[in-house]
């Protein structure tokens, strides 16, 4: 199981900012900014392997289920 920030989400907001920085934005004056997309991701191979029962409840908020 896996709950982390949206890898491609994360990808387009970095080109977001390098397009601000080649239009001539200082990388100073350029806010941090944090992730605001997550993903929940269950892997039921691994956790069948590991005699770990999965709730449905949990299956249904999964973002991504990989069996």
């Amino acid at each position: 199981m896996s709950y982390g920030a949206n890898i491609l989400e994360m990808f387009r907001r970095a080109a977001e900012l390098v397009d601000k920085i080649l239009r001539g934005a200082k990388p100073a004056d350029i806010p941090v900014e944090q992730p605001t997309k997550f993903d929940l991701i269950i892997n039921l191979t691994t956790a069948k392997a590991l005699g770990i029962t999965v709730p449905p409840s949990l299956l249904a908020r999964a973002d991504e289920v990989i069996e």
